[in-house]
Order: structure tokens, then C-alpha cells, then sequence
């Protein structure tokens, strides 16, 4: 039983700064996993992250996700890779910290990208660390791409991956960072309202309302992400996507597989 965690870069980092991580917030969630892993040892747990105002602020700066369009000299690649590394040591030092067993994959060194999507990638690594009862770290990362020079690859991507080209299949994906999607921009309009389930029915309509992210994101915002997770779903059989906010004790009764009142489930299939 694999789940994935994905850690919005919005929500361990304020994305409107400049590598401003929220040191808070992350120790919160490490802690919650791992009361998570002790209520469910069995469930085996790929860890991503986005990078937030680290990588995707020195990738605007750069032009990193533009490619040789772009120009994307080889110092601006190296210091967008940096600032996600940077990210990505801040948030396993947390996972290490909570008594975890976490440990970094970095996804630029053993993956290929073509047309700003994963061609290749090698993953046999991280399915030997599940197996050894390790917790996988992954982050959105830059990458060399065959036809644009470079691009950046988002967490949402790599996890899509190991679910269609992998030997791990998750039952689980949840994504940590808006705390549900609503019928319009909660910020802005008063009256808008959680939408607790999408599947077929109401996809167009969700879609269609779907903003962008707030602050600095090169890698597409909530729509594309919603796009995504549907195709997941709709692929992988019994695959179910949640997504919460960062409410304490959120995270732990996700994990746990215990109802929550709040965030929005992906589903391709009835209700149980």
C-alpha cells in the first residue's frame, strides 16, 4: 500500500518572499507523519515537495522553465537547482528531526526531460528505499531537456510518474497546500464554496473556475494540477487524490485514512 504526500510550495514557504521557508509549518507536518507512520506502519510513504519561493523564484529570475528561448546560462540553471536543494535540506533536516527515516532524491540527476515533460527517469533507487523501509524525499527540480535545453519539472509531475512508469502504484495521493477547491477564489469572493468531491459530473465546471497560483509559480498553478491528478485517476484503478489544507492534524488523519470534514477527494469511481 504506497501513498504519495505532496507539500505545496505555498505552504512551507512564503511564495511572495524569497526563499522564505515557513520553519513552522514543516516541523508541524514532519511531526504529523510521523504519528501518521506509527498509527500505519505498513503504508509505505513517497514524500515530494515543491519548492515555493526558493526554486520557483530563482526560475522566473533565470528563465529556467523557457529554455533556450530564454537564453538560460549555465549559472542560472545551477542556482535554480541550488535554491531547490536548499529547500529540499530544509525539509528532510525537519523529517530527520521528527524520527523519521527520510532521505533525499534529487530528481535533475537521474531523469530526462523532453518538451518541458519527464521522458525518462530513473527511479529503481527509490523503490529500493521503500522497500527498505525508508521515506523517499523528492522536490520539484530543474532538468536537462532534449528539445528546449532545460525545464522544470514539478513535484505533481514526478509523482505522476512513479504512479504510470513505476513498480510503485499508489492507492493514495494526497496534496497538501489549498485547503479544498471552491466554486471561485475563497480571497476574493465571499460566497464561494467547498467543493467536497470531483469526478465526472462536475470536472468541466471546476476546471473552468480553476485560478492560478498565488504568488511565484512557474509550473502551471492549480488548474494544471487539477488536469493532472484527474488523468491519474481516471489511469490508475481505485486511485484516489485528496486534497487538504495544512490545518494541524490534517495531515496525520489523512494519512491515517481517517475522515476529515474539510479539502476536496479526486475520484473515478462511486462513493464507497
Amino acid at each position: 500500500m504506497y501513498t504519495f504526500i505532496k507539500l505545496g510550495g505555498s505552504v512551507i514557504t512564503d511564495k511572495r518572499g524569497e526563499e522564505a521557508a515557513d520553519l513552522p509549518v514543516i516541523r508541524q507536518l514532519a511531526a504529523e507523519l510521523a504519528v501518521a507512520r506509527q498509527r500505519r506502519p505498513e503504508v509505505r510513504v513517497i514524500l515530494g515537495h515543491g519548492s515555493g519561493s526558493f526554486g520557483h523564484v530563482a526560475a522566473t529570475r533565470y528563465g529556467v522553465h523557457r529554455g533556450r528561448a530564454a537564453g538560460v546560462e549555465p549559472f542560472g540553471l545551477a542556482m535554480t537547482a541550488g535554491a531547490a536543494l536548499r529547500l529540499n535540506r530544509i525539509v528532510v533536516e525537519a523529517l530527520l528531526d521528527a524520527g523519521l527515516p527520510a532521505m533525499a532524491f534529487q530528481p535533475s540527476a537521474t531523469l530526462w526531460a523532453e518538451g518541458g515533460q519527464i521522458a525518462s527517469w530513473a527511479t529503481d533507487h527509490i523503490e529500493h528505499a521503500l522497500e527498505e523501509g525508508l521515506l523517499p524525499v523528492i522536490h520539484g527540480d530543474v532538468a536537462f531537456d532534449h528539445q528546449q535545453g532545460t525545464a522544470i519539472i514539478s513535484t505533481e509531475l514526478l509523482l505522476a510518474h512513479l504512479a504510470l512508469s513505476s513498480n510503485v502504484v499508489p492507492n493514495r495521493i494526497i496534496l497538501v497546500g489549498e485547503d479544498a477547491v471552491y466554486t471561485a477564489d475563497p480571497r476574493r469572493d465571499p460566497e464561494a464554496t467547498r467543493i467536497p468531491v470531483i469526478s465526472a459530473d462536475n470536472l468541466a465546471t471546476v476546471l473552468h473556475g480553476a485560478s492560478g497560483s498565488h504568488g511565484v509559480d512557474v509550473t502551471g498553478g492549480m488548474r494544471s494540477k487539477l488536469e493532472l491528478m484527474w488523468r491519474l485517476v481516471t489511469t490508475c484503478p481505485g486511485l484516489e487524490v485528496q486534497l487538504i489544507g495544512p490545518t494541524p492534524g490534517n495531515l496525520a488523519a489523512a494519512v491515517s485514512g481517517s475522515p476529515l470534514e474539510s479539502g476536496t477527494i479526486i475520484r473515478a469511481y462511486a462513493p464507497r
